[in-house]
């Protein structure tokens, strides 16, 4: 890219609107990803009874679903990441790419 058109996309109120949303938007979804995912790690880790306790009369232990909702959760939280980026975020940068382009 030529220096002109970085400067022309950095100046644009768009582009500093993108930044300005989705950089702190990243970081909440990674804190609460990194607190459900570790908080499971220290659990297992520090108080391994909580998921050692069984669940009815058969071998599966509470550890078990617990850790599929994690992998649910892990699922949610990247779609709901992946449909803001793909309408707002993607709108955003395809404006600001006309606005320079032209």
């Amino acid at each position: 890219m030529h220096d002109d058109t970085v400067a022309r996309i950095v100046a644009n109120p768009k582009y500093q609107k993108l930044v300005s949303t989705r950089t702190p938007y990243g970081w909440w979804m990674t804190i609460i990803m990194m607190i459900v995912y570790y908080g499971f790690i220290a659990v297992i880790a520090f108080s391994k009874e909580v998921f050692h306790k069984p669940l009815g009369e058969g071998v599966m232990t509470l550890g078990i679903p617990v850790g599929f909702g994690v992998i649910v959760f892990t699922i949610l939280i990247t779609g709901i990441y992946v449909r803001r980026a793909n309408t707002e975020f993607d709108t955003l940068t395809r404006e600001i790419v006309e606005e320079v382009n032209k």
